[in-house]
Order: structure tokens, then sequence, then C-alpha cells
């Protein structure tokens, strides 16, 4: 994890050339704070360590891991495509401007009316089921309609046991020994088979599952195309790069990885005869994860059986440590060049005993009134916000070239009933 923050001769810490303490006296607390331009260099970093190995290579965004509509617009900008997992999902990102021919539905459990809403949008669908594939027949003209698969391989990876995608305990795809037969029943079905796909998990930092990945499915790809005589328009890898929480994680080497995976694809299409298909990755993390903090203020210092130091956002805020035991680092970012004198707990403002941010954390003497800044929140955070407790959630801001930008109002105690509906036999 790279720890070198920019930090002012005011000892606070500055994300994108802006002062983290301004920001809380002119925006409040708590603030999800991002900064445009690392979201721009993930993107180019991304692409260049694929494209220059194999230049029909595209990136399809992940967007459950943020789909903030600032975000999202600078992403359509720099050329992105979309992984989608919803009709939301779908309906943001043609908002956005995202083109119909640039999104790639996925979803799982899909309902007849959400197929419905997939197709009438006109974005490509990678089948999930074969539930899936014959309700989908009995609503389209199947002949010449373009589809996909997501193939679940013997492969799963990931940070946390709920984010494994891949494997006999997941619940996503097609068994690998039935794609065969998969594929040819949408060819009978007058469908036209022209990708397939996989998705092994999420947070990944060690390569080697994903090249492990990549080596499956080619194989499965390849039988595929032989046996059921499928000529693949493109082969999508999934997502899943990882980025580092913890000060000892290192970051993935994504050169080396991007040449790596190139490398086993070209060979695989060699080996089997596949031509020249497309090549997609779908990173949501890994664009997104790093370019965010959330700024929070400590409201409470209480010498209990621990140390606990209260701060004014909880679960409903960022979920992932409650909900994954994951780690995020913490700085008290108006004495970031304080030494680290005592341990403490960081609690959240929720009423449950699993809100916390950080048990024994490492910090300088944390007095009411600082302000904590939680690392590598720009993935799965708001995006997992709730109202839970009935706390409204925050708002956030966009940094570029050292200005702010709201692109996210904080919510009111007025949006936590809206919609909501008193019967006319309550009503006072």
């Amino acid at each position: 994890m790279d720890l070198n923050l920019k930090i002012n001769e005011k000892n606070h810490v500055e994300i994108g050339g802006t002062d983290t303490i301004e920001l809380t006296e002119k925006y409040g607390t708590p603030l999800y704070v991002v900064d445009e331009e690392r979201i721009r260099n993930n993107y180019k970093r991304v692409f260049n360590a694929f494209t220059k190995h194999y230049p029909d290579f595209k990136i399809f965004y992940a967007c459950k891991a943020n789909t903030n509509l600032a975000i999202m617009r600078i992403l359509e900008e720099l050329g992105s495509c979309i992984d989608a997992v919803s009709p939301g999902e779908v309906y943001i990102s043609l908002k956005t401007g995202f083109s119909p021919d640039r999104i790639l539905f996925t979803g799982n459990n899909v309902t007849n009316e959400e197929l419905k809403y997939i197709d009438e949008t006109g974005v490509r669908i990678n089948i999930d089921s074969v539930s899936q594939l014959k309700k989908l027949a009995k609503m389209v003209v199947p002949e010449g309609y373009k589809v996909s698969f997501r193939i679940n391989p013997m492969v799963g990876a990931g940070h946390h046991k709920h984010v494994i995608t891949g494997g006999k305990m997941s619940k996503f795809g097609i068994k690998e020994n039935e794609a065969v037969e998969v594929y040819k029943t949408a060819k009978n079905l007058g469908f036209d088979p022209v990708g397939i796909h996989t998705h092994i998990g999420s947070g990944i930092l060690d390569p080697e599952p994903f090249k492990l990945a990549t080596n499956t499915l080619m194989d499965i790809a390849g039988i595929v195309a032989s046996e059921a005589d499928i000529d693949f328009e493109f082969i999508d890898f999934g997502g899943g790069l990882g980025i580092p929480y913890e000060p000892e994680e290192n970051i993935l080497a994504i050169d080396e990885f991007g040449e790596e995976i190139t490398r086993i694809f070209k060979s695989k299409l060699n080996e089997y005869g596949m031509g020249k298909p497309s090549m997609y990755i779908e990173p949501g993390r890994y664009i997104v994860g790093d370019v965010s903090y959330l700024l929070t203020t400590v409201n409470t210092i209480k010498n209990s059986y621990r140390k606990f130091i209260g701060v004014d956002c909880g679960f409903n805020t960022l979920l992932r440590p409650a909900m994954y035991e994951s780690y995020h680092h913490i700085i008290v970012a108006n004495k970031a060049k304080d030494k680290a004198t005592e341990k403490v707990d960081i609690a959240g403002n929720v009423c449950e005993s699993g809100d916390l941010f950080g048990r024994d954390r490492l910090l300088p003497k944390v007095e009411e009134g600082d302000t904590l800044a939680i690392m590598n929140t720009g993935a799965y955070a708001f995006s997992m916000a709730s109202q839970y407790n009935s706390r409204p959630r925050p708002r956030e801001v966009l940094i570029k070239n050292g200005n702010s930008e709201i692109i996210r109002e904080k919510e009111t105690y007025e949006d936590l009933f809206r919609n909501q509906i008193i019967p006319k036999r309550l009503e006072q």
C-alpha cells in the first residue's frame, strides 16, 4: 500500500491538492472526497498494460463499485465500457452517456420484467443460467440475437469468502462441464452465441488465481468453439483486480500482469485456432477504490474497557468493515505527521456492536474535534450505504486541480421518508 501521503505545512492531509480540513470546514462531515485525476490515471494504467500486448482490448468498468454520475461521466469520456449487473445499473449507464453497445449486462436470478427491460434497452446480455436462456427465448425473436454466457470454472479467489464467485460453492454462472451443451442449446433456439465470460472473485492481489482462471476459461472456450462451432467475437475474463488496503500489502504489478494474461490469451487462441476475438476485463475496485477518502469528525473519546474513538458516521456510511471484516487504513488528517502513541478502537455512531472501523489502531493522541481520514473508500462504500438508524447519507465532492465540486448532495431528514405513504385511516 502506498502511504506516500500529501501533507502540507499545516500538518494536514491533502487530496488532489486540497486541504482535507478546509474541505470539512466548507462541507461538513461525514464527507466523501474523490480525486478525479486518480480515476483517470488508474483507468489509463490498466488500458495501457493490456493494449500494448493486444490492441483489441476493452475495459468494462464494474459499475457496482461506484455509480456516482460524475464518476461514470469521467469513465465514459475515457472510452470505458460498462459491466452492469442490474437494470438500475443499465439505466444509470445509459443516462450518463454510454451507448447500448458499450454495456454488457450480467444478471443473476433475473425476473421476466427485468429481462424485458434489458432487451428493450438494446444492451448486450450475458446469460447466467439455462433458466434465463429459456426465459429470453420466449420473450424475443431468437434468430440472430447475440448473447454470451457466464461460465463458472472450478477456480475461485477473493479477499473474503463472500466475494469468491467461482467454484462449486458459488451461485453464479454455468458449470464448465455443461458449457458445450448450453452453447448448442442456444444455437438450436436460434440465438447467435458470440461471447464467453467468467468472474472468479474480488479483491485479488495475487495474479496466480487469475492466471489459472484465464487458462481454464481459454480451454473451455476452445472446446466450445470446436464442439459447438462457435466463432467468438469476445472473451471476457471478468474483474477482481484488487488494491492494497493494509500498509504491508503491495499493489498489483499491472504491467507484468497485463503482459502475462495477454500471453496466455494469445497462446490459447493459437492452440485452438480461435482467430482474434476482442479481449475484455471488468475492473471496478482497481479503478475507483483508492480515489476516495471518507472524512469523519471525532465527537467522543470514551475510556471504557477499551479506549473508543467515536466518530460521526457508521456502517451505514461504510459497510465493508462490518460486512467483510475489511481493513481500511485510518489517519488523523489534522495531525498527519504526529507520532503514533496509543492503540484505540474507532467506533461509528450506529446502534450495533459491529459498528467499528478498526480495532487496536496505532494513532497519535486523538482529541474530540479531530478529523479522521478513512482511506480507499471509492469502491463498495457509498454504493453500499444505507439509511439505517434513520441517518441521512453523506455528501460527496470531486477534486480536480485543487478545486472541489459537490457531486452528490447530502440527504436531509425529509429524504428519510420520501416515497413512504401513511394510509388514510392512520392519519391524524
